[in-house]
């Protein structure tokens, strides 16, 4: 073994490329030939009548799938039949033609294939304009001002990605906003934006010129072209031609500035080459791209510093800058961004709670249940803990006010948050977590459906197929019928449905072991019907659990789906797109640095920073 790993270390770099490149080619050969053997028939037999071009049902045809089936555009289509086929819904059961269990389970497996059909594609580099925050934070790192000078935009659509262009209403709103920002810069600051005041004789307009590159370089976040500083230069000359002084001139200059779509959006720093299909970032593109990823805001100085060197470019140089930013103030964007939308605790603040009863949702329970995600969040990644973290651990974050939802309100108190040791291993981890616990239930009661699709697509990864239209709410059950049933069992009413059951059958133990705990994450021993909880179920696999404790354990065990399914949304953040086939073969191959890391938090972000596709970009 020894001389094994020696002869490995000791490989050339073009025969160890030789390697990959022959490894590369017998999984797509494999690949090709599952899926002729296993998804095509399969697909022909038992799809086409209602997803072909004759028929569209649900607005699906995998005929073009079929034909290329490595296309980005037939990734979400191989995705979502994965899911359907994978909980009985597809075939539907009145189809006549169903197939064997082994046939099932063959294009399962099949469809996991089909990644490695697909292209060598970093994706492109978005073009986007900075969101609302982004924006709010770059104003104040570059000029000094309050990031809530941007609080006036309205919010950005939610789900809608990243914008990329500009309304005239927009347009407006950014001038008024450059109007203001140009009142309210701190005179430290604008002598350091502006510079001294030329001396007497001096040509103005040559010392404009080395203002407007001075400027241009720090808000454009990169060396602007002098065409770029031309264009400023003109505006200070449209100033000094309006009887504005030189300091006056300079500041409409600065505002011409603060409203170009070189501020306000995030573009490579130079066009490609001709008949380029993939390029490297340059070191200033990797520069917004890492900063923004992890602090929302523009590089500072020492980022700015590396890409003048040309040294972003060197691995080393890479994990040493996420090292840094990680632990610095400013990576609490990296929740508020990320963390937030993913465990969902962004709703929080304008979610509905009945108000008779659940009293105790305040604004400053909302904020401290917000608080007590992010503080978790940010322990996980500044201590670089393991991804398991965040369903098995026995330490959260609370003040007195959240303490009562704990029952800790003996030991805790005062409004300022702190770190507690937890002793019930029921609590501890996001499963547990009353903020996250509200966000999926209903206004006046739990909802163990809402807690299992949350387990399974947020924690697990897992997709799960939408309803089935026409299901009915637990509140129009007949009442009669259901009176004397508990909520779990007027919940399994579903399960009578075959169509249902596919699905509940997995979704509905998750979230009854969560049971216990209620709309707003309090513990207790009986619904809200009087009826005794009973937390216990069966997980795929034959593992049984009674308590929430137990179900943690259970899930906490499946690492590589944990670690997984974080780098996958990460990485989709970080990328602002969505995941497309060769990602997941990058993933693959992160995996396994991850892995034998122990699924630490620094390591997974630092192996999305340094992945294929954060360091280029395709061509469009």
């Amino acid at each position: 073994m020894a001389l094994l790993c020696l002869a490995l270390a000791i490989i050339p770099p073009c025969r160890a490329q030789t390697i990959e490149d022959k490894e590369a080619a017998a999984l797509q050969t494999d690949a090709q030939k599952s899926f002729q053997k296993d998804v095509n028939p399969f697909v022909k037999n038992y799809c086409l009548e209602c997803h072909g071009n004759r028929r569209t049902k649900g607005g699906i045809n995998f005929e073009p799938a079929l034909k290329k089936p490595g296309d980005s555009a037939s990734s979400k289509k191989w995705l979502q039949a994965f899911a359907n086929v994978n909980a009985h819904d597809m075939p539907p059961d009145d189809e006549d033609k169903q197939p064997s269990d082994a046939e099932r389970q063959r294009f399962l497996n099949s469809i996991e294939k089909i990644k490695f059909l697909s292209a060598r594609d970093p994706g492109p580099f978005v073009i986007r304009r900075l969101t609302n925050v982004e924006y709010g934070n770059t104003l104040h790192d570059l000029v000094g001002v309050e990031a809530s000078v941007a609080q006036e935009l309205p919010d950005e659509v939610s789900g809608g990605g990243y914008l990329n262009s500009l309304s005239p209403l927009q347009t407006e709103q950014y001038l008024g906003i450059a109007n203001e920002v140009l009142e309210r810069i701190p005179e430290a600051v604008q002598n350091r934006l502006l510079g001294e005041q030329p001396a007497k004789g001096a040509e103005l307009k040559e010392a404009a010129k080395t203002v407007a590159r001075s400027l241009a370089r720090r808000a454009y976040r990169r060396p602007p072209s002098d065409v770029e500083v031309d264009t400023l230069v003109s505006v200070f000359d449209l100033g000094r031609a309006n009887k504005l002084d030189y300091t006056e001139s300079l500041r409409l200059m600065l505002k011409a500035v603060l409203v170009s779509p070189q501020f306000l959006f995030i573009t490579p720093a130079k066009e490609a080459a001709a008949g380029e299909k993939i390029v490297p970032l340059d070191d200033y593109q990797f520069a917004s791209r890492l900063s923004y990823f992890l602090w929302a805001t523009m590089p500072d100085a020492e980022l700015s510093a590396l890409a003048d060197q040309g040294k972003l470019r060197e691995p080393a140089v890479q994990k040493a800058q996420v090292k840094r930013m990680l632990i610095d103030p400013r990576s609490r964007a990296l929740f508020d961004g990320f963390g937030a939308q993913w465990l969902g605790v962004g709703e929080l603040k304008s979610q509905t709670f009945d108000k008779e009863k659940f009293p105790q949702m305040s604004g400053e329970m909302r904020s401290a249940m917000y608080d007590e995600a992010r503080l978790f969040f940010e322990s996980i990644v500044r201590e670089n803990r393991s991804v398991v973290g965040f369903v098995d651990s026995d330490y959260t974050f609370l003040n007195g006010t959240l303490a009562k939802i704990y029952g800790l309100e003996k030991t805790v108190t005062g409004s300022q948050m702190r770190r507690v040791k937890l002793t019930d291993a029921n609590r501890g981890g996001i499963l547990g977590m009353p903020g996250i616990l509200a966000t999926t239930s209903f206004p006046n009661r739990t909802s163990a459906v809402k807690r299992g699709v949350w387990v399974l697509e947020q924690v697990l990864g897992q997709h799960v197929p939408p309803a089935p239209p026409n299901v009915p709410a637990l509140e129009k059950q007949d009442q009669k019928t259901v009176a004397n049933l508990t909520l779990r069992q007027r919940t399994e009413l579903h399960r009578t449905n075959a169509v249902c059951n596919n699905c509940h059958k997995i979704l509905d133990p998750i979230g009854f072991g969560m049971e216990n705990f209620d709309a707003i994450g309090r513990w207790r021993a009986q619904d809200d019907t009087g009826g005794r909880i009973d937390a216990a179920g069966e997980l795929p696999g034959g593992k049984h659990f009674s308590t929430p404790k137990e179900l943690k354990a259970i899930i906490a065990t499946r690492k590589d789906d944990l670690a997984r399914n974080l780098t996958e949304k990460l990485m989709s953040y970080a990328l602002c797109r969505q995941p497309e086939s060769y990602d997941r073969i990058v993933v693959d191959q992160m995996m396994k640095i991850i892995t034998k890391d122990g699924y630490k938090m620094q390591t997974l972000i630092a192996e999305i920073v340094m992945s294929y596709p954060f360091t280029n970009r395709s061509i469009q």
